[in-house]
């Protein structure tokens, strides 16, 4: 059980950190330092930004239960 919820972890960390990569920069953070500030955003956000969004916050959400879930089993497991 500790394994798989460790391999879990792993592979939503990692879906976690390229989907957090693959948003746009809002600007005033270090997106302006690479030159991501100069864009101009013509309208709002689109529809695979906003899915996008969505997906990153079930992965984030499914990352969190997962640490907490094998936390509490390798507490438990003792």
């Amino acid at each position: 059980m500790v394994i798989g919820f460790s391999i879990a972890l792993i592979i939503f960390s990692l879906l976690l950190l390229l989907l957090v990569l693959m948003h746009k920069g809002k600007g005033g953070g270090l997106s302006d330092m690479f030159g991501g500030g100069m864009q101009s955003s013509v309208g709002g956000s689109s529809v695979a930004e906003r899915n996008l969004d969505r997906i990153t916050i079930v992965i984030g959400l499914l990352w969190f239960v997962c640490i907490v879930v094998l936390g509490l089993v390798m507490k438990f497991n003792k």
